[in-house]
């Protein structure tokens, strides 16, 4: 008797509790869907053994897209910068609560190709300022990361696009809406410690098609 007297409690509270979850819905979260700043996009080069930097910022009929890695022909690092401005009319609230994010962007080329190998990549959450890039902001030490991921599953000859590739980046929103960021600025690397050569270069064009070629953060909130 205990034993049905329990299962029938059970079933009242939940019953209960499905009818006041009808009555009060979960608010509907929002979206945000932001281009990343093509004047602020750019990427850093040094050379084997670090003699030189040579830094490319803002895109122009010249240089719509940057890259990341290692050159196979000649082993200079290139360490690619994206910026997506936050606080924007059709950004993320300063109070908003984040549920998820991701970014995309469409890889155009993979050197060597073809890739024998995949390539293991991070992406580090940063805080340029200024927002221009310097020399600086290549060094991990210099220019610490305020959170960092790898790219899972490593970049691989499949992945170049369109379409673009997606790549879930809720624990560097996250962090980057609990420090009041005004912009999510990324710098995406070879994973450190790797050093076989492999280098994507990632689309940014200004042209009519950038709304869906271009480096895109989608940001999923609440309040």
């Amino acid at each position: 008797m205990k034993k049905i007297i329990f299962v029938f409690l059970t079933m009242l509270v939940l019953g209960l509790a499905g009818c006041g979850s009808s009555d009060n819905p979960p608010p509907q979260p929002f979206i945000a869907q932001i281009l990343s700043d093509n004047t602020l996009d750019g990427d850093i080069a040094r050379t084997v053994g670090g003699g030189t930097t040579i830094i490319t910022q803002g895109t122009s009929t010249d240089v719509q897209s940057f890259l990341a890695g290692f050159n196979p022909v000649n082993g200079d690092e290139f360490r690619a910068f994206l910026q997506f401005p936050l606080r924007d009319i059709g950004g993320v609230p300063r109070n908003a609560v984040i549920a998820s994010a991701t970014l995309d962007f469409v890889i155009i080329d993979i050197q060597p190709n073809p890739l024998s190998e995949s390539i293991p990549l991070r992406i580090d959450l940063v805080e340029l300022q200024p927002a221009t890039l310097v020399a600086d902001d290549f060094n991990q030490d210099l220019q610490p990361a305020l959170a960092t991921m790898t790219i899972s599953p490593p970049i691989s000859r499949v992945d170049i696009g369109p379409p673009s590739i997606l790549i879930d980046v809720t624990p560097l929103m996250v962090k980057a809406q609990q420090l009041g960021l005004p912009r999510f600025q990324v710098r995406i690397l070879r994973d450190p410690g790797t050093t076989t050569p492999g280098l994507i270069k990632i689309n940014d064009t200004t042209g009519s098609n950038r709304a869906t070629l271009a480096p895109l953060l989608e940001v999923s909130y609440s309040f």
